[in-house]
């Protein structure tokens, strides 16, 4: 076409559309090239971002060029979930807030309940505009059987392989906490107190994350069903509790099947 391009001919054979003006073949010529130079800076960045992330369970974010928070999922694999957020069949119907990713940070996490307890919290603290604005989950607008809306210690895996992560969980305000702790028991004592102030004390508000516990009972009431739990009422004081903990943590059918410690 020589030294000008017949945007007309371009707009037509290439982008389908026929018989534009002149000026208007013009511009969307030139939109279709911005378009897909982003699409190979996006294809690079998702290359990048999945050779790097682990092969494990967790939380990530992904945000722009100037770091500012897309998205925050979960996944069972981080690398795999990352590359499926870049596979070059999704470009097409790509969302275009997802077309300005170029970084991703990632938490592995030990267990499902802490997936969805630490992506929870992570949308309400960054507030990312790609994903759907729930708000804070509340006990009312979920079916959950009356034998579950009560405090609860949950004990399930942790990314650390001599730990657990006990997830906490208050019906009032709708407070948890999650601690994690060693299976030998060294940390007991601190980690009892600290659980036995978060339901008991006068400020137990300060001990509690921004009511995310219904998240908690609708696990319970699902798919960790069988997850062993501890109910804190039945441990009158913080050494009562630290040694249900401790007889609970020593055994090893722990995560095998659910244990209850009287």
């Amino acid at each position: 076409m020589g030294e000008a391009p017949d945007h007309r001919r371009l707009a037509a054979e290439v982008l389908g559309i026929r018989n534009a003006p002149p000026e208007l073949a013009r511009r969307l010529v030139a939109q279709a090239l911005v378009v897909e130079d982003r699409r190979a800076a996006w294809q690079r960045a998702g290359d990048r971002i999945a050779a790097a992330a682990p092969p494990l369970p967790g939380v990530y974010v992904l945000r722009d060029g100037q770091g500012r928070a897309l998205y925050v999922g979960k996944a069972v694999n981080l690398r795999r979930r990352l590359r499926a957020h870049f596979a070059d069949r999704r470009w097409p119907g790509l969302k275009p807030g997802f077309a300005r990713a170029e970084k991703a940070e990632w938490r592995r996490v030990g267990s499902e309940l802490e997936a969805l307890l630490r992506e929870a919290e992570l949308i309400a603290a960054l507030r990312p505009p790609l994903n759907v604005q729930v708000g804070t989950p509340r006990m009312t607008t979920r079916a959950l059987p009356p034998a579950l809306r009560r405090d609860v210690v949950v004990v399930v895996p942790s990314v650390e392989a001599d730990s657990v992560e006990l997830v906490a969980a208050r019906v009032e305000e709708g407070g948890w906490l999650i601690q994690q702790t060693r299976r030998s028991g060294a940390d007991l004592a601190a980690h009892a107190a600290r659980l036995t102030r978060f339901f008991r004390s006068p400020l137990r508000s300060r001990f509690a994350g921004a009511g995310l516990a219904p998240i908690v009972f609708s696990w319970l009431a699902g798919r960790g069903a069988g997850a062993t739990r501890l109910d804190p009422d039945d441990a009158g004081s913080a050494a009562e509790l630290r040694r249900r903990l401790r007889v609970l943590l020593a055994d090893e059918r722990l995560f095998a099947e659910r244990l209850v410690v009287r």
